[in-house]
């Protein structure tokens, strides 16, 4: 089978990896890939935003079956428009797309079906903002509410600040977003959960814990996240109950009434606060560095499950995993989620032996003229696994100080509250 993957992150690395190791897959095109896509598969220069282009390529290299990883072309409907084109393809439709693409969307279904989440309120301009602010409790949390490439959400802790970070919001900081929301501050511990869909079932696909902040010890701004590990040890047998029975199915539920129902990977953003989860964000596709912890601990053939999705037999499937623990981090250009500079080479990639238990993923990186060039704000992922996140990390760490690049840093504490909380050394 030749497969096509859309996307040139970190997370699409991880999956061309996946596929690469599959008994089933014949050739790998990316859309448009990376760096490291390259040494794997046939990348194909195309915005995956021009839908035309997209399905003129996978005509010309017969491409069989279409797996898209981030959420932009899921959220603009690239998945109706290959189903229309009679293009096999694994993800959501536009309508369940929305779970990701509009906040608002996403709370009204919750408010709608008792989906436990933050209280919240929409507001389209500033004067609801204010008066909202004025008769609420401080830290608030404030969203976009369209794709904002994971920075779309600040803590604000006066009104000040809420009112300056809403105002840029409803001025077009953020193209997809013409709205916001206001969201009350949740305390607690946050975890992601895992899901794959399809019409009839769906199947656990992992539990991981990302760690959004830029600095050490969860300070700074958010970014599209900094490192993760899995599994995570707060999701235990009773929680897990908990988030399918209030959170998952009433949400698939949902759309089903709706005629739109749920196909694909599901992100359940999770806080979870006196042992109960409150749902904090879906995502539509499979996490970003979260993907790049789950899939090295996964046994079952990758494709197979894909497949047995798209012909809606999840409920015939197994899934099988390591026991082994995974985390990634991710080395990022200096000045990152700011300004930062593009095209810095990086030397020494082919130098750092990795065994059968790292991997390295790139993110944001080029080929050009035999060089390897940074190309985005994260550049790398750094992944490894084991039986003790504290001695994972410490391997990790190796590697990046032999990779040595000097226009990138780090966090150095990826893991610390798992580490200081669950292991001893």
């Amino acid at each position: 089978m030749n497969i096509g993957l859309v996307g040139s992150g970190g997370r699409e690395h991880a999956l061309c990896k996946a596929l690469y190791n599959s008994k089933k897959v014949g050739k790998i095109f990316c859309f448009p890939g990376n760096a490291g896509t390259s040494k794997l598969a046939t990348n194909i220069k195309v915005d995956i935003l021009n839908f035309k282009k997209v399905l003129s390529f996978i005509k010309s290299f017969k491409i069989d079956l279409i797996i898209i990883g981030p959420e932009e072309p899921l959220v603009r409907g690239l998945v109706d428009y290959l189903k229309q084109k009679k293009v096999k393809v694994f993800g959501p439709n536009k309508y369940a797309s929305k779970l990701e693409g509009s906040k608002a969307f996403m709370k009204n279904l919750c408010l709608k079906n008792n989906i436990p989440t933050a209280q919240f309120k929409i507001c389209k301009n500033a004067s609801q903002v204010s008066n909202f602010l004025n008769k609420c409790n401080f830290p608030i949390v404030v969203k976009a509410d369209g794709l904002a490439a994971g920075k779309g959400v600040t803590i604000c802790k006066t009104k000040k600040e809420a009112m300056s970070v809403s105002v840029e919001i409803l001025k077009g900081k953020f193209k997809s977003s013409k709205k916001l929301i206001l969201e009350e501050y949740l305390e607690g511990e946050e975890a992601s959960y895992f899901l794959i869909v399809d019409n009839k079932d769906f199947k656990f696909f992992g539990t991981a814990q990302d760690h959004k902040r830029v600095y050490e010890k969860d300070k700074g701004p958010n970014t599209g996240g900094m490192g993760a590990y899995s599994p995570a040890p707060i999701i235990n047998k009773d929680l897990e109950k908990k988030i399918i029975k209030k959170i998952v199915k009433p949400t698939l539920l949902a759309l089903k009434k709706k005629k739109n129902p749920y196909n694909g990977f599901l992100y359940v953003g999770l806080m979870i606060k006196d042992g109960e989860p409150y749902l904090i964000e879906y995502n539509v596709r499979m996490g970003d560095p979260e993907c790049q912890v789950i899939l090295p601990r996964l046994k079952t053939d990758f494709l197979k499950i894909i497949l047995n999705a798209i012909q809606n037999k999840l409920h015939k499937t197994i899934i099988k995993w390591k026991k082994e623990k995974s985390m990634t981090i991710v080395l990022c250009s200096k000045g990152y989620p700011g300004h930062y500079k593009k095209n810095k080479i990086i030397k020494n990639l082919d130098d750092i032996n990795l065994t059968k238990k790292d991997f390295l993923y790139h993110a944001g990186t080029i080929s050009k003229n035999g060089n390897i060039l940074s190309n985005g704000g994260r550049v790398l992922n750094i992944t490894s696994t084991g039986n003790s996140y504290f001695y994972i990390r410490k391997k990790i760490i190796s590697i990046i100080k032999r990779l040595n690049w000097k226009d990138g840093f780090f966090r150095k504490d990826i893991g610390w509250k798992v580490i200081k909380n669950n292991e001893n050394h």
